[in-house]
């Protein structure tokens, strides 16, 4: 294996983001600048691979698969170590996060302690991975018949990863995957290409096969060149419902699990304790720049607070220190490019025009879009109807309750929803009624602990992450009888 640290060899003084393929780092057929989010300078280069190069990637991959022989306990001790490479990593990563996620040092520690964690919580997965005793004489004429089943990994997986965690949420995916024992293939976003060599680097160094683990960087094309590889038995994707369909439309019978769009909204009822519920709703709404798929987007609030959650928002809002993630006062950060920050001023004075009213905000200064709430949003506008990812936040008033359940029901997405409310009645009709993959009693649709099944339903996708239950996506259940 050559050394661990060799793709970071510079161009142009710039640091080199290099591809992982059969366990050696190697040259792209050519290059491309990743931007500091912040500066809109280049922070580094990525490597891009031909189309051989993916091949032979994938080739490597499901020989390495084939070859590998790491039992349940080796693969526990392994994800083990990675979590302690990653920590040991801690300082290098709160800069890179910084410079291609534009995360302020909180958000940056923030996806570093969550990453060990999910592979602490994977190496236990590993560790106790197994099937079930089942009852075959409990049948007609089955006496003597013993039936187990066990879980055997499915061979290469893809995963193809977003910008906006690009630690955790490929922790989530990497992890499981290779705890079920399958060779993983990651592409990550072109936007954040060193966290995922970092963590490549750390695997490699907790001693991952060669082959099990590889790195390709690339956009729309790579990604379409891996579903075109056979050898790929599953794909695991985090992205748009857009890009969705079209991965789910290529991957044919093979499996996938998909964690798409949404719009989040969080419902606040004429009893919520709102000392409590209103700061969660803000580190909700504006956390990562609000770069989460459950950042809330729409506050529905019941009409005899509205006035009051509009007066205590606004402070809270406007106090939010924000711009240079090198600053660590900073809390809101740049979005993930200028042309996105341009895209979300557009639909602000969108919503502007038809009514709107901006309660915290201001101009965009390249990257940075400041903190913004506004109120009396048309749901027909594109902060009504889309999502919009970024640092926005719209309050809506409703009258009853069965008004913000089936607003929330009204949109394609179904991702997460929090309600706020002291009545268990209630908390009770939400869990039944929301057509949402989670739904969080007193606390926002941003909370998310990476030991519990996290995932949508509608065009929010399909599929559970949390290593329990990826594990589970990831591996395939094997009936084995004998007849004594």
């Amino acid at each position: 294996m050559a050394d661990a640290a060799a793709h970071r060899q510079t161009s142009a003084k710039l640091p080199s983001c290099r591809l992982l393929i059969a366990g050696e780092w190697s040259d792209g057929e050519r290059t491309v600048a990743v931007l500091d989010k912040y500066r809109l300078a280049p922070a580094m280069h990525a490597h891009l691979p031909g189309r051989d190069q993916v091949r032979a990637c994938v080739t490597a991959a499901e020989r390495a698969f084939q070859a590998n022989t790491l039992s349940p306990y080796d693969r526990g001790v392994i994800l083990d170590r990675a979590a302690v490479e990653l920590e040991k990593r801690a300082a290098d990563l709160v800069e890179v996060l910084r410079q291609e996620a534009g995360f302020p040092r909180r958000d940056a520690m923030g996806e570093i302690q969550r990453c060990a964690a999910t592979f602490r919580l994977s190496a236990e997965e590993a560790r106790r991975l197994a099937g079930e005793v089942v009852p075959m004489e409990g049948a007609a004429g089955q006496k003597g018949r013993i039936g187990f089943t066990i879980r055997v990994p499915l061979g290469v997986v893809a995963a193809i990863t977003p910008f906006n965690a690009p630690l955790n949420t490929v922790a989530h995916k990497v992890a499981p995957a290779l705890a079920a024992g399958n060779a993983v293939v990651l592409k990550p976003s072109l936007h954040t290409p060193m966290t995922s060599c970092i963590m490549a680097e750390c695997l490699v160094a907790a001693g991952v096969p060669p082959g099990l683990m590889s790195v390709l960087h690339g956009d729309a094309e790579v990604a379409d060149w891996l579903l075109s590889e056979p050898a790929v038995q599953f794909y695991a994707f985090t992205g748009s419902t857009e890009v969705g369909r079209i991965i789910q439309s290529k991957a044919g019978l093979r499996r996938t699990q998909m964690e798409l769009g949404s719009i989040a909204h969080c419902v606040i009822c004429d009893d919520a304790d709102l000392d409590a519920a209103l700061p969660k709703v803000v580190n909700a709404g504006f956390r990562k720049a609000g770069q989460v798929c459950t950042s809330i987007q729409v506050l529905l609030v019941q009409r005899a607070l509205i006035d009051e959650v509009e007066r205590r928002l606004t402070k809270l809002v406007a106090e939010l220190p924000y711009g240079d993630p090198a600053d660590d006062r900073t809390v809101v950060g740049p979005v993930v490019s200028e042309a996105a920050a341009r895209r979300i001023e557009s639909w602000i004075a969108q919503a502007e025009q038809k009514g709107a009213r901006r309660l915290v905000g201001g101009e965009r200064r390249d990257a940075v879009v400041p903190p913004t709430l506004l109120a009396d949003v048309d749901r027909a506008t594109p902060l009504g109807c889309q999502e919009v990812f970024g640092p926005v936040m719209c309050i809506a008033p409703f009258d009853t309750f069965e008004e913000a359940v089936a607003r929330v029901n009204d949109t394609p997405y179904g991702l997460a929803t929090g309600i706020f409310t002291k009545r268990l009645d209630k908390a009770l009709q939400a869990a039944r009624q929301l057509q949402v993959g989670g739904v969080h009693i007193n606390e926002t649709p941003s909370s998310r602990v990476d030991l519990m099944p996290y995932g949508g339903s509608k065009d929010s996708g399909f599929g559970r992450e949390g290593p329990h239950y990826a594990i589970r996506e990831m591996s395939e259940e094997r009936i084995i009888t004998i007849l004594a």
